[in-house]
């Protein structure tokens, strides 16, 4: 880093903060020209992005993984804590596979896995919806799958 007075890379820290928002700001002085400026560190991540049934692509939206659950778990002994901690285990899982898109198939999957532990009437609800259930034998499928 250089100065951005003189250029000089003859530059002393003098002070360190984490913010809230992850983000770490540094005042720095120059010892050339003896002025004073802030910096800011923060990490850079790339967007996840979600490839669709219909391939379009779009952004990754948490606030959706939020909603399906929240109408999956309607009526159930569930609280809007245990789905934003669901959603957020989600999410960080997705990040840490390292990619930049991912299909909404592995998405739907992973609400799937993590909801059936949370609660079983939720989890059959949102199957239904997510896997387009039309018939009644599709239910007795899945009923047999949450049993084993």
């Amino acid at each position: 880093m250089k100065c951005p007075y003189c250029q000089s890379e003859n530059l002393k820290t003098l002070e360190t903060r984490d913010s809230l928002d992850n983000t770490v700001r540094r005042r720095k002085a120059c010892a050339n020209c003896g002025k004073r400026f802030t910096t800011y560190e923060y990490v850079e991540t790339v967007e996840l992005m979600v490839r669709k049934k219909d391939s379009r692509l779009e952004r990754f939206d948490l606030n959706k993984i939020i909603r399906g659950l929240q109408k999956a778990c309607e009526k159930r002994p569930v609280t809007m804590d245990q789905i934003h901690s669901l959603a957020e285990r989600i999410r960080q899982e997705l990040m840490l596979g390292g990619k930049e898109e991912v299909s909404s198939q592995e998405i739907g999957d992973l609400v799937m896995r993590y909801l059936k532990s949370l609660d079983r009437i939720a989890y059959i609800r949102f199957a239904s919806v997510y896997r387009q259930f039309e018939e009644p034998e599709d239910f007795r499928k899945l009923l047999k799958e949450v049993k084993a």
